[in-house]
């Protein structure tokens, strides 16, 4: 489930830290950054769950548990991130791919350990994102988020009842478990997104307003925000999948095959409901050219219609004489001059909408 969280958009401030030519592996912290906390859960026969302050109490959990799984949240400590990967001796080029948050989903694989990278959907926003990063060394998984408030507490619950397989199995089975619930938080966000293309698409047939056309572009780039965040995932999973990777047995690799059909799955909703929606900004486009186009044939009927009139009315206005020739014009000068001038113009524009109606025009 997606996580709940009230963020408001904001533009994106992407930006890499290190300056060109610098040395590799250095941990360069955004200011930005939260305080980090890190929080553990020791499986096997002894559960053990609790929030360190101190690297060092690590060492008594590792010793009475056969699995652990520490969750670091927040990348704003320096020490602590520095003492962690002494700890358990973590490649430098992991802690600089976890401190710069910009990293697309991706696997490597070093000596003692796998690097796997994914984007986590931020609260409900598509176009906000978050950096989940994992690192798996023999019997110790560690997960750094950038900010408290994640899709794992599903998870944190069954790990605590001892249900199901990823409370007794290896920790790549965990680490399945976690990146399918990164996965499946997709879901939620895209539902909502496809509730309002639908919604959307019936309000334009029904009405069409200038605002439509700015939540169909809004629609878009959340569309296109979250192709860009799930995309790379096909391509991370599928490396997990390949036999060539030690870490993840084999009876693992069955699930994470399920977790690329997510992927697929999310892709192709995406990118179905990117075209449906340059399918509505063509329809929108072309209701309001289909209304132009009636206005414009209304007018232009009422100006077919007063163009014989105006030319009746011309000619009664042009000062004839009728004593200097019975030919310039008798009627004015007749009784009834003017009730005939009105009866000619009605009966004019009368045979006019005859014919309109006859040829289909209005």
């Amino acid at each position: 489930m997606a996580r709940k969280r009230n963020n408001k958009q904001k533009k994106s401030n992407w930006r890499r830290r290190a300056k060109p030519g610098d040395a590799p592996g250095q941990i360069l912290i955004d200011p930005s950054a939260i305080s980090t906390k890190i929080h553990v859960i020791g499986l096997g026969n002894n559960y053990v769950e609790k929030e360190i302050t101190d690297i060092n109490e690590l060492d008594a959990i590792t010793a009475s548990c056969d699995r652990l799984w520490i969750d670091v949240v927040g990348l704003g400590s320096e020490s602590t991130l520095r003492n962690l990967a002494n700890l358990f001796q973590l490649h430098p080029l992991v802690i600089e791919d976890v401190v710069n948050v910009y990293q697309r989903a991706k696997v490597e694989e070093f000596e003692d350990g796998l690097f796997v990278v994914a984007r986590m959907i931020d609260g409900t926003d598509p176009a906000t994102t978050e950096q989940i990063s994992i690192y798996l060394k023999g019997n110790v998984l560690i997960s750094f988020q950038e900010r408290p408030g994640d899709c794992w507490d599903p998870l944190r619950q069954r790990l605590r009842q001892k249900r199901g397989k990823v409370a007794n199995t290896d920790l790549d089975y965990l680490l399945y478990s976690l990146l399918d619930a990164v996965i499946d938080s997709y879901f939620p966000v895209l539902e909502d997104v496809v509730e309002l293309v639908d919604t959307l698409e019936l309000d334009i047939i029904s009405e069409v307003r200038i605002e439509q056309m700015h939540r169909i572009h809004e629609l878009r780039g959340q569309l296109l925000s979250l192709r860009r965040s799930i995309r790379p995932h096909r391509e991370m999973i599928n490396e997990l999948v390949r036999d060539s990777i030690s870490e993840v047995h084999p009876e693992t690799r069955v699930h994470l095959r399920d977790c690329y059909d997510h992927v697929i799955q999310v892709i192709d909703t995406v990118d179905t409901y990117r075209e449906v929606t340059s399918d509505l900004r063509d329809f929108y486009l072309s209701s309001i050219n289909n209304n132009m186009n009636e206005v414009m044939k209304l007018l232009t009927i009422i100006s077919t219609i007063f163009i014989p009139l105006s030319f009746i009315a011309g000619v009664y206005g042009m000062n004839f004489d009728p004593e200097v020739s019975t030919w310039n014009m008798p009627e004015l000068k007749w009784m009834f001059g003017y009730p005939l001038s009105l009866t000619l113009m009605a009966g004019v524009a009368g045979l006019l909408l005859i014919y309109f109606r006859r040829r289909r025009w209005i």
